[in-house]
Formats: structure tokens, C-alpha cells, sequence
């Protein structure tokens, strides 16, 4: 899809003015710090875009449509699974992106990007597969991390790369737009993870905490809504993405509840033995048979549930 010439000169001159209109604070697409390999740039597509076009065409990305958000292998077709999360995270990052006047590509990239690493079994296959790296190698395993590992492999750039690996943990991302989608990203998975906890039967509407619900809305939609109007009004015109004290609180207090009553409850404790169990199986498998732990940790993180599932079946 390479244009050369004048065709490529014309296309970045156009994408150099539409983008003065963006705010001083946002990157612009052809002052990225560039990829780990030089390439010849795009003559239809900016730097972000060709990001966000590989980050989809990739495998590990259409592996994701098979790989547990919350419920492993629920019965019913309407549960989130890592790709629809990716997707929602993603639009509602760029509405985001877009009001306070950000690079909705970059954001885009890294949104879509964000979680090509994670395990299968939600966060107890990736708790599952730290825990065995730790006793048998010494070392550990973050999902950003190997979603980086991956972005890397891609030759993504810079940014992108950035904003996916800092997407959670300590460091917070060099740019506005990879802070967008690490808060969204929260915003997202809290609101979809309860709609999901309700259709499953842990939850009922009475359940959640009445203080947080009355500042941040009834519904999924209203609080994400709610979230949203939060984060535009607080960081427009500022060089950081920031929430109000009231909102961000009450999000913080209805993800501590959802830890306590979904994520670590009861409820989901055999389910969390069982991701476990099927990590650590195929782990010992792998690791009696090869020395090369950045191939076993490739080959577990990659795979979907139902590909673990019969992986281990078939032992």
C-alpha cells in the first residue's frame, strides 16, 4: 500500500494541516519519535494509522475474540470476551480523543493494542502463568509486558508501543492519548464486567453500592456516560487526563466492589481453580520439553480458552 512521489508528499502536507486544528497538547502524527526499524512511510496512511491497521490484521488480535474477559466458557453468546472489551475500550477512548481535540489515531492503535498479550482465562491465567514463571524461572509475567513484546514485534511505533506498555502498572504513559485508553480502559471493563456479573446471576441491580450509583449513574450506559463528561471537563485545556475528585472516587469504590464480589469472590473461586489448573498443567508440559522460556511464555500467552481447554485434553 506504499504511494510514492508527490502522491505521499501531498497526503502528509494535507495531514500536517488538518492537524493544526488539534490541541497543543496532542501528537501529531508525523512527529512520532518514530519505529525501532526505519521504514518508508505510508502514502495513504499516517504513522498511527499503519499501526492500527497491523495491530488488526495481526494474530494475536483475532486471538482475542477467543480469550475470557470475566466468565470462562459461559453458557450464551452475549458475554464480553478480550476482543469485544478491546473494542469498546477503543470507541470510547477515541470520543474521548476527540472532544479534547487528541490524536484519535494514536489513541486508536493503542486502544486496539492494549491487551494483545493477556492470557487466555482472564486474570487467573495470567496469575496462573506468573506464578509458574516465578517458581520455575525466576521471572515474571505482566500481560502489558507481553503485549509490548508483541507491539515490538510488529514495529510499531514509538508511541504506541509506549501507551501499550504503560496501559496499567506503575509508569504512566508519555502521552495524553496513551493516558486516555489506561483510564478507559478501567471505565470500560468496570461498567461492561457488572453488566456481564448481572447476566451471569452474581449480581442483581440491588446489590451494587447505592452512594457510587447515585453519583455515577443507574445504568452501564449512564455511568459510562457519567465517566466520560467526567474526564472532558476535567482535563480540557490541561496537559494531563484527570478525573473529578467525586467521580473518580466513587469509580475507584465500585472497582474495589467489584474485586470483592466478581473478580475474587467466592462465587468465581472454581472458576479461578480451574484457569489456574489448566495453566500450570500446560506450562509443566512445555517447560519438561523446552528450555527457551520466551517461547513458553509466547505459546501460553497466546492461546485462546478453548484451545487450552483441549490442549490439556489432550494429554
Amino acid at each position: 500500500m506504499e504511494v510514492a512521489g508527490p502522491a505521499r508528499a501531498v497526503f502528509e502536507e494535507r495531514i500536517r494541516a488538518l492537524e493544526e486544528s488539534l490541541s497543543p497538547f496532542a501528537v501529531r502524527s508525523y512527529a512520532t519519535r518514530g519505529r525501532a526499524l526505519p521504514e518508508e512511510e505510508c502514502g495513504v496512511r499516517t504513522p498511527f494509522q499503519r499501526d492500527r491497521d497491523r495491530i488488526v490484521h495481526s494474530k494475536p488480535f483475532r486471538r482475542l475474540k477467543g480469550k475470557t474477559q470475566v466468565f470462562i466458557d459461559p453458557d450464551g453468546d452475549h458475554y464480553r470476551t478480550r476482543m469485544t472489551h478491546t473494542l469498546e475500550t477503543t470507541a470510547i477512548s477515541r470520543v474521548v480523543a476527540r472532544a479534547l481535540r487528541l490524536n484519535e489515531d494514536l489513541v486508536e492503535a493503542i486502544g486496539l493494542g492494549h491487551d494483545l498479550g493477556h492470557t487466555p482465562f482472564g486474570h487467573s491465567g495470567e496469575e496462573a502463568l506468573d506464578a509458574a514463571l516465578q517458581e520455575r524461572f525466576g521471572r515474571r509475567f505482566r500481560h502489558n509486558e507481553q503485549s509490548f513484546r508483541i507491539a515490538r514485534s510488529l514495529n510499531l511505533t514509538h508511541e504506541v508501543c509506549n501507551g501499550i506498555l504503560r496501559h496499567t502498572g506503575e509508569r504512566e504513559p508519555e502521552t495524553l492519548e496513551g493516558k486516555i485508553v489506561r483510564l478507559v480502559d478501567r471505565v470500560a471493563y468496570i461498567n461492561h464486567d457488572i453488566d456481564d456479573a448481572v447476566r451471569y446471576g452474581l449480581l442483581s441491580e440491588v446489590d451494587l453500592p447505592r452512594e457510587e450509583i447515585a453519583i455515577l449513574g443507574d445504568t452501564g450506559s449512564a455511568r459510562i456516560d457519567r465517566l466520560v463528561h467526567d474526564i472532558v471537563e476535567t482535563s480540557d485545556g490541561i496537559d494531563d487526563i484527570r478525573q473529578s475528585t467525586e467521580v473518580g472516587e466513587a469509580m475507584l469504590s465500585l472497582r474495589a466492589f467489584m474485586f470483592e464480589r466478581v473478580y475474587l469472590g467466592p462465587q468465581v473461586a472454581p472458576e479461578h481453580e480451574r484457569a489456574h489448573e489448566v495453566v500450570r498443567r500446560i506450562f509443566d508440559r512445555l517447560a519438561a520439553r523446552e528450555d527457551d522460556v520466551d517461547e513458553i511464555v509466547d505459546y501460553v500467552a497466546g492461546m485462546t480458552d478453548r484451545f487450552a481447554l483441549a490442549y490439556v485434553d489432550s494429554a
